[in-house]
């Protein structure tokens, strides 16, 4: 008999560490290939690895909680059968293994996981509060405890009485989708680099640059609190989402000159769109809220507005400003994990039932905690919903690697003047950060006030 040693792999985002999460085997469990080991989290995922060996668990060679580098041991299996062309994550020389021919959802060389039948113990499943005698599958109630929902609150949908994933969703907050209203085309080039001259590149960054520096060094010298016997402060450490969302925000901060603009609007005839779309045979199964209208009409005034849409680029031969053709749609999201900003590639030609699908399908995957590294790469102009948290409107900090980002708050009757007399009606704040960079006053402003047009009159989306 063998034992082997499985060493914390690349899971294929290129970083470089991750967080012992959960262990879901533990000493003396038999163990088959692809039953799955661990969970981890990375700077921008979770992830579950699967077993490439059978045999029995040895050791566990990290704690929950642990960040380890890759390449390091976290787990041994005695008895270890390999499947085919498994490996312990990384060769002996560092290497990853090929990527399986078959195309399954699987990591680098771990094999698929076909009919394979578990034979080690299950783990003892984490309470719930107030859940005796809810009928719910186990990755259901582990959905409910990262929303905080209480299961037995739930009215259960499912055709055996259970609590469906959908159901719990459903629980904690309304999912925003869309419906297909006419946008101006998008033509054929889908990206143009606009260069910048040397000296306008230097003092666009210098500055922006030495003072976040020299703030970032006062930060650091500042001396470490004293241990609190009586327990007044707690310390958290910084790693997994919460580390990579500083690095990004405080680089974005630092390197953009952000500009913030707003609005207050009158959307009440975006309240009554929507209420039709409620009513509507074709929005049947789609839960519709008035983020659809927004993010159809920040497609539609980047259409307008380009260089709201762009980003700049620091390249060897000098800065340049990269204005693309088209809308990955950045939709920020908090999650149990921290904030997440996936991304609906190429939003502007999707339709409204294409588009809801795919936001729902970034929603649910966003509170699981599984949005892949893909999801949230290559976004050009994001959206951030602070309205559901009942703000009016914010200041927000632009996603690296964009030029814009716009802010719906939150939707409440107001008094205002309509045809020279006081009404109430349904008003809303648009704001918005840009990257001055990129983009100027009268632009920024034009794009804004175009926003909030289409959320006062969402038949300008026909033109």
């Amino acid at each position: 008999m063998s034992t082997q040693t499985f060493h914390l792999p690349d899971v294929g985002e290129g970083l470089t560490e991750a967080e012992i999460v959960q262990w879901r085997v533990a000493p003396g469990d038999d163990v088959a290939v692809n039953d799955v080991l661990v969970e981890i989290e990375t700077a921008k995922s979770l992830v579950e690895l699967p077993s490439p060996f059978a045999g029995t668990v040895g050791d566990l060679l990290a704690a929950e909680g642990d960040t380890v580098e890759v390449g390091t041991p976290i787990i041994t299996i005695a008895g270890a059968a390999s499947a085919p062309d498994a490996s312990s994550g990384l060769s002996a020389h560092g290497e990853k293994p090929a990527e399986p021919e078959d195309g399954g959802s699987v990591l680098v060389g771990y094999g698929t996981g076909g009919g394979v039948t578990s034979r080690r113990r299950k783990p003892a499943e984490r309470p719930v509060k107030a859940s005796v005698g809810v009928v719910a599958k186990p990755p259901i109630r582990k959905l409910a405890r990262d929303l905080g929902v209480d299961l037995a609150a739930v009215t259960p949908t499912g055709p055996a009485g259970e609590v469906t994933r959908e159901d719990v969703v459903s629980h904690a907050s309304q999912a925003s989708v869309f419906r297909n209203i006419q946008t101006p085309e998008w033509g054929d080039v889908r990206e143009e680099t606009i260069p910048v001259a040397p000296e306008v590149a230097a003092s666009a960054v210098a500055p922006v640059v030495a003072d976040g520096a020299s703030r970032l060094a006062a930060g650091a010298a500042l001396p470490a609190p004293a241990p609190d016997a009586a327990g007044r402060e707690e310390t958290i450490p910084v790693k997994g989402v919460r580390k990579a969302t500083a690095s990004a925000m405080v680089g974005s901060a630092y390197s953009a000159p952000h500009v913030s603009v707003w609005t207050d609007v009158d959307a009440s005839r975006t309240m009554e769109l929507v209420k039709r779309l409620k009513a509507s045979p074709d929005f049947a199964d789609i839960k519709v809220s008035p983020l659809l209208i927004m993010a159809r009409a920040v497609i539609w005034a980047a259409r307008r507005t380009p260089m709201v849409n762009a980003a700049w680029a620091e390249t060897e031969s000098g800065a340049e400003i990269r204005v693309r053709r088209y809308v990955n749609l950045g939709i920020a999201a908090a999650t149990p994990r921290g904030l997440l900003v996936p991304n609906i590639k190429d939003a502007h030609t999707l339709n409204m039932r294409e588009l809801a699908k795919a936001l729902e399908r970034l929603t649910l995957t966003a509170r699981e905690g599984k949005t892949t590294p893909a999801d949230q790469q290559g976004g050009t102009i994001t959206i951030t919903n602070i309205g559901v948290f009942g703000m009016d409107a914010g200041t927000p900090i632009i996603n690296p690697g964009e030029a814009g980002i716009v802010a719906m708050g939150t939707i409440r009757q107001k008094p205002w003047v309509v045809d020279g007399e006081v009404r109430p009606r349904w008003v809303t704040t648009v704001s918005g950060s840009f990257d001055h960079r990129v983009i100027d006053g009268d632009g920024m402003s034009r794009f804004i006030r175009d926003v909030a047009a289409v959320l006062e009159e969402p038949a300008l989306l026909l033109d």
